[in-house]
């Protein structure tokens, strides 16, 4: 595995995502079998103490500036008519995902709401914490707020809780599945 520096935040080094080792499971699959516009060699990975995975702990201890660059991944489920369709949203990390009104229209639903940790890690097969839009199950709406597509690199989970994923913000639209949307992620309060 090649070394790099990293292009955000404050890592030992970085790799390309398909050649490290220690990426594992359904997202380390989809990467090295990305056929997407951003080339590979351009979808990274870090090493990452899992201890520090929550988004306020990893940044004061991997780079301020990822507080500007990271975007999370969360899973909802959606209601209509006793059919359940379950989807990844993905948002700045600073935001929050607009469940009941972005999502619920986009999907066409009555209701939507975050989905259950052990329905999302089950669903998934990754672990709570490191979701990560890479590697969903096959027809899985992804929802992708426009604002993370735009940056030149963002961070996002690694389909576990050790290690993240650095990629141009770009390559999100590409995933199966991906739809743009305009203000998904709206400001956090409290």
């Amino acid at each position: 595995m090649r070394g790099m520096r990293a292009p955000i935040g404050d890592f030992a080094s970085a790799a390309p995502a398909a050649e490290a080792d220690a990426f594992t499971g359904p997202a380390a699959e989809a990467v090295r079998g990305w056929s997407g516009d951003v080339p590979a060699d351009q979808l990274l990975y870090v090493d990452t103490d899992p201890e520090k995975a929550d988004t306020a702990v990893f940044i004061e201890n991997y780079g301020a500036d990822l507080h500007e660059t990271s975007a999370n991944c969360v899973v909802v489920a959606a209601k209509r008519g006793g059919e359940r369709t379950l989807a990844a949203c993905v948002v700045l990390s600073r935001t929050r995902v607009d469940v009941n009104g972005a999502v619920r229209r986009q999907l066409g639903a009555r209701k939507a709401s975050f989905a259950p940790a052990d329905t999302a890690v089950a669903e998934t097969g990754m672990e709570y914490g490191g979701i990560t839009p890479f590697g969903l199950p096959e027809g899985w709406p992804v929802l992708v707020d426009r604002a993370v597509t735009e940056l030149p690199w963002t961070l996002l989970g690694s389909g576990r809780r050790r290690g993240k994923l650095i990629v141009p913000g770009r390559a999100l639209a590409g995933l199966p599945g991906a739809v743009v949307m305009e203000q998904l992620g709206v400001p956090a309060t409290g």
